[in-house]
């Protein structure tokens, strides 16, 4: 069997687990060389990759682990994470390691892992804790999901804060330098320090989309976007505003000594091995000191798919026909917070392939797409919409996405590149999608390039999304036609639902959004109308005879679907 060990075909360096399944004929050479080399090439554990080829299934690998090194199998699923105990094992250990600690007994420490050949973390546990330390073992995905999972875990991540043990990117910034002065902080300002990391899980677990830190006279709040909804969360004491301040910037690596001017910066957060969170900070000098929203950049978002917006099932075909056109113009409106740029970077997921060359100009970029070249606009240094989008038709591009149209000279340039052959995708920030096309020839572009470039027009507002608690409620017929609803959809065969509020919403009745759209073709007809210089409303009115439903009617849909109330939907869309 050693003559096997060292099969020539293999000059990788084997581990225990890889060994220990060649030895027992599990696997041949063969099939583990290849997979040797990919966790060198990637610097991946043996065991996720071996995993990955599909050689071998988690639930076999743990039978296989058990009878060949003689330790218990469990299903750690059985386990309840309550019971589990604290401070015998550092959390931070845990995740880089890949182990949980089940129990104590005595002098000894049950150790649940799913690679018995991990020495290094069983002599690590064993030195920390200074007990005898007993493996279980237990299937490899189902402890990594729990791993994800305590990861996530208010609770449980506070239990680390006391020394800062939350791993924090500084990004492109001088990280050295940084890090030793927020070690500086950390040693004079441990509370300030542990209570912002709380603040931080304490939104995400929320589920909030933006945190406002706001100094006043004699008192200093703290609120979180949740659902759209502003929410007061806490009042710190009013003598900490200042180190909480200089303690966010140092970490978006911000010059702690200017208060005078806004700043902008950016930070990230790693919660576990698979999942980082992104924060985009700004300053604001205020009256009574320097006002921080920290607005979080979940890149998990961008990756839901078109189905989990909100389409309704026609809208979703008319979207899927039009960004996956050779060329033309999509256009996304809506206010500030109505999911834009989300549903530009899904419609970019959909058409991102290795035969795509798709270029981003944002302001800043929010969530990071493998595969798509994103630019940031740096107006102070020269690098504007119209010197990118310039710079991207030299660089042999099939899609661009502009943030935002704002101005004529960076309208005209991506209306060119779509009369070009390309596809481009932008925002603008009208009420609905006949007004966008009145916009742009307010802005000065010639109807006749909006002919011949828009190729369809999405405006949406996001609403919130009933709680499982919801209850039906009885509505009078004459309060459902004012709002809007047709007779015909009056049938009885379905029920109006309002918010109640349980643990899960926090009492709101609410838990999530979903999306209302307008989805509007330029067709034949509306061209004509454009180049008429027809108004925004000879638009609507065509549109509404070819079938596009208002915003307000795509919001009677989602009442009638009981995703939403009747409330919500009369308080974000017009009549």
């Amino acid at each position: 069997m050693a003559e096997v060990i060292n099969n020539p075909l293999s000059q990788n360096p084997m581990s225990g687990l890889a060994r220990a399944l060649l030895q027992a004929n599990r696997l041949s050479m063969a099939q583990l060389d290849p997979i040797i080399k990919k966790t060198q090439i990637d610097k991946t554990p043996f065991i996720d990759a071996l995993l990955q080829s599909g050689y071998i299934k988690s639930r076999e690998l743990a039978v296989f682990c058990s009878e060949t090194f003689g330790y218990s199998l469990m299903d750690i699923d059985a386990f309840n994470p309550g019971s589990f105990p604290e401070k015998i094992v550092d959390h931070k250990l845990m995740q880089t390691q890949r182990i949980i600690a089940l129990a104590k007994r005595g002098n000894k420490v049950s150790i649940a892992i799913s690679d018995p050949t991990n020495v290094q973390a069983l002599d690590q546990i064993k030195f920390q804790t200074e007990l005898i330390v007993e493996p279980i073992i237990v299937q490899h995905d189902l402890l990594v999901s729990l791993l994800d999972k305590l990861a996530k875990s208010s609770e449980q991540n506070l239990n680390e804060l006391i020394g800062d043990e939350m791993d924090i990117d500084f990004g492109e910034a001088d990280a050295g330098a940084a890090a030793a002065e927020a070690a500086t902080t950390e040693v004079d300002d441990a509370p300030v320090v542990r209570f912002l990391n709380k603040i931080l899980l304490d939104a995400i677990n929320m589920g909030a989309s933006d945190l406002h830190f706001e100094p006043f006279e004699k008192f200093y709040r703290i609120r979180f976007r949740v659902d759209g909804e502003l929410r007061e969360i806490a009042q710190p004491p009013l003598a900490i505003k200042e180190k909480l301040v200089s303690r966010i910037k140092v970490l978006s690596r911000l010059d702690i000594s200017e208060k005078r001017v806004p700043q902008d910066g950016r930070m990230k957060l790693m919660m576990s091995q698979t999942r980082a969170i992104d924060f985009r900070v700004s300053t604001l000098p205020t009256l009574f000191g320097e006002k921080v929203v920290m607005r979080i950049l979940d890149g998990s978002q961008a990756q839901m798919g078109i189905d989990a917006l909100g389409y309704d099932p026609d809208q979703k075909a008319i979207l899927m026909n039009a960004i996956q056109r050779p060329y033309g113009m999509v256009l996304v409106t809506g206010p500030t917070g109505s999911g834009k740029t989300v549903s530009l970077y899904t419609c970019l997921n959909v058409i991102n392939k290795p035969g795509i060359n798709i270029s981003t100009a944002e302001d800043p970029a929010e969530i990071n797409l493998p595969g798509v070249n994103q630019v940031n606009i740096n107006d102070r240094a020269g690098l504007s919409f119209p010197v990118a989008l310039k710079s991207f038709l030299r660089q042999d591009p099939d899609v661009i996405m502009v943030g935002e149209i704002r101005d004529l000279e960076t309208a005209d340039i991506a209306i060119k590149a779509a009369q070009t052959g390309h596809m481009v995708f932008s925002t603008l920030h009208t009420n609905d999608a006949p007004s966008t096309l009145t916009r742009l020839m307010n802005m000065g572009v010639a109807p006749f390039n909006i002919a011949s470039s828009v190729i369809l027009i999405t405006a949406q507002r996001l609403t919130r999304r009933l709680c499982t608690c919801k209850k039906p409620i009885d509505i009078l017929d004459q309060v459902l036609l004012d709002a809007g609803f047709e007779e015909s959809m009056l049938d009885g065969t379905w029920t109006p639902y309002q918010p109640v509020g349980c643990e899960r919403c926090s009492g709101s009745g609410y838990k999530g959004r979903v999306g209302i759209y307008q989805l509007m073709p330029i067709t034949e007809e509306i061209e004509r109308i454009i180049l008429a210089h027809g108004s925004a409303l000879d638009i609507e009115n065509q549109a509404k005879s070819e079938g596009v439903r208002t915003l307000r009617e795509s919001g009677l849909m989602k009442v009638k679907q009981g995703l939403t109330s009747l409330e919500e939907v009369l308080g974000c869309t017009n009549s």
